[in-house]
């Protein structure tokens, strides 16, 4: 029983540990938390695309929702107030968008960059220069479908915001 009870202070001490072992998997946990953003396989919607969440700093810790709108056919993502897109099979028209938005009575919109794939642009209401819009307009293809992609329109977006969209969807590579 002597020996016992010299023993336990011991016991003790090495049961507690230095603490580095829990360091060590906080460190492994955050490390985990900052790591790249996964890739959501959009294809369980019939929508052969990728696409890379914005970083989970940028929106609150949140992830993405994705929602399929029955009634019109569009795929909604969001996640948090920064990152707002719809995705629409349907082929791409940015000359009838441009069209569009020079024929627009109510708002002065802005060129702001221009591909053969992509129109980034800005609306504004000449009666209030704090109702400043950014948009995009993005025609994707994969294989032989189409696909169109731009910002929830009843949200507001900066340039940044709007950049952070069109570089986080891709195509899938082929199977």
């Amino acid at each position: 029983m002597k020996h016992l009870l010299r023993a336990l202070p011991l016991v003790v001490l090495v049961a507690c540990g230095d603490g580095q072992v829990d360091v060590a998997e906080q460190q492994a946990e955050q490390r985990d938390s900052t790591a790249a953003p996964t890739v959501l396989d959009l294809s369980s919607h019939d929508v052969p695309l990728l696409l890379t969440p914005p970083d989970k700093q940028l929106t609150g810790g949140m992830d993405p929702t994705v929602i399929w709108k029955e009634e019109s056919g569009v795929l909604e993502i969001r996640v948090g107030d920064h990152f707002g897109m719809q995705i629409m099979e349907e082929p791409g028209d940015l000359a009838r968008l441009k069209a569009d938005l020079e024929r627009d009575l109510l708002k002065k919109n802005i060129v702001i960059s221009e591909t053969p794939e992509l129109l980034i642009y800005r609306s504004e209401f000449p009666d209030d220069p704090s109702l400043v819009f950014v948009h995009f307009y993005q025609v994707r293809k994969a294989g032989d479908r189409t696909f169109v992609a731009q910002d929830v329109q009843d949200l507001r977006f900066n340039e940044q915001d709007i950049q952070r969209m069109v570089g986080s969807l891709g195509t899938r590579p082929p199977a």
